[in-house]
Order: structure tokens, then C-alpha cells, then sequence
């Protein structure tokens, strides 16, 4: 026996000290992974904007705030992210003897993120109010921190800030009083989330012919509600905000809709008239509860005035637009800052890719995106809480209900762009569902679609601009062209001022020669008038930053694109009849239902 173990000894050496895969050992090399560190200190962007637009007094009281989230966004907040990811809601229909108990099951680490939105005053700090219009400013600059880690605790988020600004706007009433303390409180005990039941089965955009929901008069403004919500977010929310057609006395429904508030749960906490068919699949966005609901006789009480439903319900789109606008850059922002970690990390070719010119360039292009939708999101925020202080001027107030579904349309398919783009620059790991990088990207999805998609939203642009007899695109204009003058008394931005200006005259020229080309072209001239306003905000950032060179970098990429495709495409005859019908044989061709 001894014989045999000396003889084995040499190979037993060997193995140990040149076999790199051998037995335990799994190779030498071990690439470092990409890491964020404190996110309101990596984002100097950022920082400068809120000096440049929070006055200094706020800025001392604010800032320390930020700094300190800006770590626990980094640290722990994020943790609990990855938690969710790895731990989705599941639905428990029955108990052991068979009853219908409906129970939701979430983690734990979502149910921190409740806590944690709470008292973090995600939601209190603009009904707070302690700084006056910048209040707005400082929310959307913590919840721009809070996204990416949240764990999607963002979308309940984005619903009970448009539910506590809509019962703000109606005027709070005696059974909205408790939800509306609860939707902004900062104690964990007492915070409310909200959802948002617009969608049923016919669901998409039309909501006005998609609803189907009946709600039968009881005593005063109480109602019983009977339905099928078709997409349900945050399941596990407290309270919602929902649209239903009031039964008359013969059981014929109305043709307008009016909105309606509900609990959730009775006090009891068992189910209030609803039961949940099942909760959806998703492609991302899988931390947050999804479900079909069905409404049998929901107690609710009616917010709007009757069958104004609808005209309500715009209050709190435009909230839920601000927030899927902000997410959407904080996944750009995110997503490109594990891409440029990771560059200093990642050898190809002998040297770190953060040293390769091309690997740059890449980079920097999704730098110029995200800086410039943030300028953008920060113009809105601003006006919102203008608004909110009664402080906003008709102009101002135009402006924010025009630009606001723009944001939308356009930080949407660019969150998707860049977040996916990230991916590639990290490589085959950042396609690695533990690394917690491709969520970002599954998540993304989802913004171009909620809350209105880019074609519908682009539409909605076309309307506004008809219902106010363009005064609402004379005024976005009127702000354009006093930049452009303003900018040409500076010599480095002379030349682009004159471009943007020309530019503007164009595209006004556009809408009023070739109005039928309009509605087909809605997204490029959607496209447009963002990429024209932002470039107007990057040169007001330019002038207030002294010519910073990297705001003159910004600028000179943000030109480097088409800035008015839907000229361009007039041009070329895309909008005609003829080029019309053939693009439509060229798509339809070979489907079952088409004839040549």
C-alpha cells in the first residue's frame, strides 16, 4: 500500500503545481466585474444641473440628502434589487380546503422598498412642499437615483404620485381624505401605494371605447363596480384609481366614463369585490405583480364629476409620463455606468478597452443621449412644480402639457437603444441574467409601451396642436427662437443658433403646407420637435456654464443627427399616396389576408 501511494506522489505534485484545471482549481484568471459606486457623486452631470437650476439655501439643505441616497442606492438598496429579481411574486388562489383566498405573495425585499420609498419621501417631498417650486426638482432627482435599484418599486411609485396629484387637482373629498395622508406620508406604517386600473380586454389606447366596466349607484357617491381590469400593475398596492360607466335605471350604460376610487382591501383585509385571474407572464418588469382582476361587486366612490372620466385621468397620465420618462434615463445612466466601469477593468487585444478608441466613441454616444434627455426631464420637472405652486404662466403651462408626452415618446426607444447597447459593450457577461445587468434592458421594454405607445403619443402631439389652434406650437417655438437669439451673441454658439433657428422655421413652414402628410409622419415629427427643444436646452445649459467645453462637446453631437426627419422624409416623397401603397404592399406581401 505504501509502495502504491509513493509511486503516486510525482503525479499528485504535478497536478498541483502546473495543472491549472485540475481537481479543484477551475483556472488563474477571474475577470473583475463591474461595480457602481455612490450614483449622485458619480454624476457630476447631474450635480452641476441642480446648482445651475436650485437655488443655492435649497441646494445646502438638499444636497446632503442626495449624497446619502446616492450610497444606499449603490449599496444596499441595491442588494434588495437583485432580491427581487430573484425572488417574484407569486399568486396562492386556494387554501388547503379548497377556499378562494387570492393571496398575493411578494418578498421581502419589495416589501422594503415600501419602507424604504417612505421614508426616503419619494413621494412626499413635492406635497411637502419645503422648497417651494424646486420640490418637484429635488423628487424627480432622488427617484432618478431610486430607479434603477428599486427593483421596479418605481412603477407603484410613478401610480401614487399620479393618484395623490389627481385627488389633489379634483379637491380632496371626505373618502379620498385618509388615502390622500397615507399616499404622501413619510411613515412606513401608515404609506399607501396605489394602482392604476385603466386596461381591459379590448385595453391599448382607445380607453374611452376599451372600457367595459359597469358601476351601479348605491348611496350618494358610492358605487358597486363590475368588470375585467385586463392589466392590473402593482396587484399589491393599497388603494386605485379606475374608470367605469355608470348604469342607469333601465341598465344601459353611459357613453362617457368617470373615475372611481377604491381600496383595495376591506378592513378586514380580504379581498374588496375583486378576484385575481392570474398573474402575468411579462418579458421584464417580473419584481412587480401583474394581474388580471376581476371586479364583482367593488365598493368605490366616484372622484370625477359624471363622465369626466377621461379628461380626469389627464392629470395623472401626466405624472406617470414624467415618471416613465425619468426611468427610462435611469437605466441609460445605470446601464452606462456598468458599461464604463467595466472598461477599465476589461482587457482585449493586449490593452483595457477603455483604451480603445472605438470602444469610446461607442461610449460617449450614449453619453450625448442620456445628458440630453436629463436636461430635458429636469425643463419638465421644473414646470411642474411651477404648476403645483400656482407660479406657472399660460405659456409655461402649455409647454409642459405639450412637451411632457414628447419626453415620453422619445426617452422611451432610447432607454431600449443605449440599455441594449450597454449589454454589447460588457460582452457575453453583461447577457448574464446574475450579473444583474440584463434586466435593465427587459425592463426598458416596457416604457415605450405603458402609458401610451410612441405612434399613439405621437398622435395625441397632432391633437393638442389642433385643439389650441397651434397656439401650443407657436409657443414651444417662441421659446426656441428666443434662445437662438440669446445664443448668438456668443461666438462659439453662433453657428448652431442659426442652424436650430432655420430649423424651426422649417418645420413651422412643414405643418402649415403640408398638413395631410402630418398624421403618417407623426413620429418623425414627433422626433423632431424633441430633438429641436432639447438642443435649444443644451445651448441654455452652454451659456449658463461659460462655454464649458463638454457642454460644447454635447452640443456638437446632439447636431450630428437629423434634427426635422419628418422634412427630411417629405422630402423624398416617403408621405405620398403612391409611396404610401407601395410601402404597405412591401410589408403585407405574401400574408394571407393581403391581395396584390
Amino acid at each position: 500500500m505504501n509502495r502504491f501511494l509513493i509511486s503516486k506522489l510525482p503525479l499528485i505534485n504535478l497536478q498541483s503545481n502546473l495543472a491549472s484545471f485540475a481537481g479543484s482549481k477551475r483556472g488563474n484568471f477571474f475577470q473583475n466585474e463591474p461595480k457602481i459606486s455612490n450614483q449622485y457623486e458619480e454624476d457630476p452631470f447631474l450635480r452641476e444641473q441642480l446648482e445651475i437650476e436650485i437655488p443655492k439655501e435649497y441646494l445646502k439643505e438638499i444636497e446632503p440628502d442626495l449624497y446619502q441616497f446616492g450610497h444606499q442606492v449603490a449599496t444596499n438598496i441595491f442588494q434588495l434589487s437583485l432580491e427581487c429579481e430573484k425572488n417574484v411574486p407569486r399568486l396562492e388562489k386556494f387554501d388547503a380546503w379548497g377556499n378562494r383566498i387570492d393571496k398575493l405573495i411578494v418578498c421581502e425585499a419589495w416589501k422594503q422598498m415600501k419602507n424604504i420609498s417612505a421614508k426616503e419621501g419619494l413621494i412626499a417631498i413635492p406635497y411637502e412642499n419645503n422648497f417651494s417650486i424646486y420640490s418637484r426638482l429635488y423628487q424627480i432627482a432622488k427617484l432618478y437615483l431610486f430607479a434603477p435599484s428599486s427593483g421596479l418599486y418605481s412603477c407603484p411609485l410613478a401610480m401614487t404620485d399620479g393618484a395623490a396629484r389627481t385627488i389633489q387637482a379634483i379637491g380632496v373629498q371626505e373618502f379620498t381624505k385618509e388615502a390622500y395622508e397615507r399616499l404622501t406620508s413619510r411613515d412606513p406604517n401608515k404609506f399607501w401605494t396605489s394602482g392604476q386600473w385603466m386596461t381591459e380586454r379590448k385595453g391599448g389606447s382607445d380607453v374611452s371605447e376599451g372600457t367595459e366596466t359597469e358601476a351601479y349607484i348605491q348611496t350618494g357617491d358610492h358605487y358597486k363596480l363590475y368588470g375585467f381590469k385586463w392589466f392590473s400593475s402593482a396587484t399589491d398596492s393599497d388603494m386605485t384609481v379606475t374608470l367605469a360607466r355608470i348604469m342607469d335605471q333601465n341598465n344601459k350604460p353611459s357613453k362617457d366614463l368617470t373615475m372611481f376610487f377604491a381600496k383595495i382591501r376591506k378592513d378586514d383585509e380580504s379581498l374588496n369585490g375583486v378576484e385575481i385571474q392570474r398573474l402575468k407572464n411579462k418579458l421584464g418588469t417580473r419584481q412587480l405583480p401583474t394581474a388580471e382582476l376581476l371586479l364583482d361587486g367593488m365598493d368605490a366612490y366616484r372622484m370625477s364629476e359624471i363622465g369626466k372620466g377621461v379628461s380626469r385621468v389627464s392629470s395623472m397620465l401626466n405624472i406617470t409620463r414624467i415618471h416613465n420618462s425619468l426611468n427610462a434615463i435611469a437605466f441609460m445612466r445605470r446601464a452606462i455606468n456598468f458599461a464604463r466601469d467595466y472598461a477599465t477593468k476589461r482587457k482585449a487585444f493586449g490593452k483595457l478597452i477603455i483604451e480603445h478608441d472605438l470602444h469610446c466613441h461607442t461610449l460617449g454616444n450614449m453619453e450625448v443621449e442620456c445628458r440630453a434627455s436629463l436636461l430635458t426631464l429636469f425643463f419638465v420637472a421644473k414646470l411642474l412644480g411651477k404648476m403645483e405652486c400656482n407660479q406657472a404662466s399660460k405659456e409655461e403651462l402649455e409647454l409642459l402639457r405639450f412637451i411632457t408626452p414628447l419626453l415620453k415618446i422619445y426617452t422611451a426607444k432610447q432607454s431600449i437603444a443605449v440599455t441594449s447597447e450597454c449589454i454589447e459593450a460588457i460582452g457575453g457577461q453583461g447577457y448574464i441574467e446574475d450579473t444583474g445587468i440584463p434586466n435593465l434592458l427587459r425592463d426598458s421594454q416596457v416604457l415605450s409601451i405603458w402609458e401610451g405607445t410612441t405612434n399613439i403619443l405621437s398622435l395625441d402631439a397632432l391633437r393638442s396642436i389642433k385643439k389650441s389652434n397651434g397656439e401650443s406650437l407657436q409657443i414651444f417655438f417662441k421659446h426656441i427662437l428666443k434662445t437662438c437669439e440669446q445664443a448668438k451673441k456668443f461666438d462659439r454658439l453662433l453657428e448652431k443658433s442659426v442652424i436650430l433657428e432655420k430649423m424651426s422655421k422649417k418645420v413651422l413652414k412643414f405643418v402649415q403646407i403640408n398638413n395631410n402628410e402630418l398624421v403618417v409622419g407623426a413620429r418623425e415629427f414627433s422626433f423632431g420637435l424633441y430633438r429641436l427643444f432639447t438642443a435649444c436646452l443644451i445651448m441654455e445649459r452652454c451659456m449658463k456654464t461659460n462655454l464649458k467645453e463638454t457642454d460644447l462637446f454635447l452640443l456638437e453631437k446632439w447636431f450630428n443627427q437629423d434634427l426635422i426627419p419628418v422634412v427630411t422624409n417629405s422630402a423624398k416623397n416617403f408621405y405620398t399616396k403612391d409611396s404610401l401603397k407601395i410601402n404597405k404592399h412591401f410589408f403585407m406581401n405574401g400574408h394571407p389576408s393581403f391581395e396584390a
